[in-house]
């Protein structure tokens, strides 16, 4: 294949910061690995609107479409509170997963076993956890129509449509098996099927697929609102979860607190195969823009980082690498070194954006 291409959108916050670590960690892997990655940067978000007055730029999202991945940072902030909805920076992101077809979140949860004590759970409830929620990004009631704010009466009314296809309940349900199959091999789909029109269709084609092609993976279904409660109570019961986009966004931070920290966790969104057999793939941090901290070195950079990962993995097939950066966070971690959102009640010593990110170089170093 040829060299691998990047295109890396910092956006705002502390986006910019925290892929400037996350681009040591790529120069890390041309300088020690002798493999080159064809890196290049553009804008989005508020930063995007400031520069062009749009969120993402027709050019940039020519450039999107055409990359092997893109790597995001974060976007938004109080600054562009008051803009139209059309132009608020999070309209950049979700054009890009939209345009590019991201039908396919993946969003891991880890617990590292130094921060095990961490979580607001009992230690033994979030020791060892590794999940997936596989959360379906470009339908749903995030995108259905009709939609709007209208007039009825005396008074307005909100309306948001769940609306979801055979088709696309077809693919992400197989992007869920596939994924299963390399790892615990066990899916739990969720969703609303009680009281909701989508929600049976959801099952039964979930189920149909699952008959048809991937009988060997073990299948069960659960309410979403059971499944919230069973994250909380036994999370280590569940491997891959399986949900549609409303589900899927709160499942995955509810998932994302049992690790301790929203800067720990990464995020993969796939779409179908290009040319060159690579994903469509965009790779960005749980975390937001964070603005109350921007500019002071107080960010975590994991988040961003593991994200980079995730695309060594699943866009470049370098898992072995993508286990290498993995297992230096991991290190670093159980070394103590620890960023401001990862000391608990007792305090301790902070490290800083760039003291994290230079730790992380140095266990990758100790790897070789």
């Amino acid at each position: 294949m040829s060299t691998p291409s990047l295109l890396i959108l910092p956006g705002d916050g502390i986006g910019p910061e925290v892929m400037a670590e996350v681009r040591k960690v790529i120069d890390w892997f041309g300088d020690k690995r002798g493999v080159a990655f064809d890196v290049s940067e553009d804008l989005v978000g508020g930063a995007a609107y400031d520069a062009h007055g749009v969120p993402l730029h027709d050019d940039t999202m020519a450039r999107a479409q055409e990359i092997d991945a893109v790597l995001l940072g974060a976007v938004g902030g109080p600054k562009y509170d008051d803009l139209d909805f059309s132009v608020k920076p999070e309209r950049g992101l979700l054009r890009l997963r939209k345009e590019m077809d991201l039908f396919a979140n993946l969003r891991p949860a880890q617990c590292f076993d130094a921060l095990a004590d961490f979580s607001s759970l009992k230690k033994d409830i979030v020791a060892g956890l590794d999940i997936v929620i596989v959360r379906e990004l470009t339908s749903g009631v995030y995108f259905g129509e009709p939609r709007g704010i209208i007039n009825e009466g005396n008074e307005r009314v909100g309306i948001n449509t769940q609306r979801y296809t055979e088709s696309e309940i077809d693919r992400i349900a197989r992007a869920a098996f596939e994924l299963a199959r390399r790892r615990g091999n066990k899916v739990c789909s969720m969703e609303k099927a009680n009281v909701m029109e989508s929600g049976i269709l959801w099952r039964e084609v979930t189920q149909r697929v699952h008959d048809a092609d991937y009988a060997d993976v073990e299948l069960s279904h659960m309410y979403a609102d059971n499944g919230a409660m069973q994250l909380v109570r036994a999370p280590k019961q569940f491997d891959v979860i399986l949900t549609d986009n409303l589900f899927g966004d709160i499942l995955s931070d509810c998932a994302a607190m049992l690790t301790g920290s929203l800067g720990m966790l990464p995020s993969a969104s796939l779409g179908a195969p290009m040319a060159n057999g690579r994903p469509k793939a965009l790779y960005e941090p749980v975390h937001g823009s964070a603005p109350d901290i921007a500019g002071q070195g107080k960010a975590n950079p994991i988040a961003c980082i593991l994200s980079f990962a995730m695309a060594l993995r699943y866009s470049f097939d370098m898992g072995e690498d993508a286990s290498r950066v993995e297992q230096s966070v991991e290190k670093v971690l159980a070394d103590g070194m620890r960023t401001g959102d990862l000391l608990g009640p007792e305090g301790g010593k902070s490290s800083s954006t760039t003291e994290m990110g230079d730790a992380i170089i140095a266990a990758l170093d100790a790897s070789l």
